[in-house]
């Protein structure tokens, strides 16, 4: 049977990489403040909210903080970072009915320094496949791929039956997903997976200078735009 994954039922909420420089720095009131806002806009999607940096370190922070998360945002699920070492969470979350996807390969929370793709060595592509696995044992519905190798986000995706989503990971996913910042070209990010599909800065930028030009040469408001 096939892998069943719609793209238009699905929303990320990736605020962590917006917000600040590091993505450890973004505390749990942030991400659900941003979170109720998605909510207000979604209508069909799939909403999926990051767990932040230290929110679930223990069986106990990770549920409460879960909790917390959905019932204060309404979203459908939560995402964490990570295989082995917090495989005893996404399995406590799952048997209290917590749904969970989980992410494999760069972990943002986790990386001190430069960013470097996952999936080199023979021991990281041995981990990384039996991570994938462990996580779907546990219950999870989907795994993000980060920064993996092409080689290696295919064996993993082909070993799985529940979808895998892309961030840098080739075409071999199930799906793709992309901070919109990013491809938008609101952000002068260099990171090599992201393309910018539209450099709206530029527009946003010309804008904003022909709102200041005719507002100081009072050509705005005109008639037309007054009361």
């Amino acid at each position: 049977m096939p892998k069943r994954i719609d793209l238009k039922l699905f929303v990320l909420l990736l605020i962590q990489r917006i917000l600040h420089s590091s993505t450890r720095k973004v505390t749990l009131t942030e991400m659900i403040n941003h979170s109720k806002s998605v909510r207000l806009g979604v209508k069909k999607s799939l909403m999926v909210v990051d767990m932040p940096y230290k929110t679930y370190d223990t069986n106990v922070s990770a549920l409460k903080n879960a909790k917390k998360i959905i019932k204060e945002t309404k979203c459908d699920a939560v995402k964490l970072e990570g295989g082995k070492k917090i495989i005893k969470q996404v399995k406590f979350l799952m048997k209290n009915k917590i749904p969970v996807m989980g992410h494999l390969g760069l972990l943002p929370q986790s990386t001190k320094g430069k960013f470097k793709s996952k999936g080199k060595t023979s021991r990281e592509i041995k981990q990384l496949i039996s991570d994938a696995l462990s996580l779907q044992r546990e219950g999870v519905f989907a795994i993000v791929l980060e920064c993996v190798k092409s080689s290696v986000a295919k064996q993993i995706t082909k070993s799985l039956s529940i979808p895998t989503i892309g961030i840098g990971s080739s075409v071999f996913c199930d799906g793709q997903v992309l901070v919109t910042d990013d491809l938008l070209g609101l952000n002068q990010t260099k990171i090599k997976f992201v393309k910018r599909f539209l450099n709206l800065k530029k527009h946003i930028n010309i804008g904003l200078r022909k709102f200041s030009s005719e507002v100081k040469s009072k050509k705005y408001p005109s008639k037309k735009h007054s009361y």
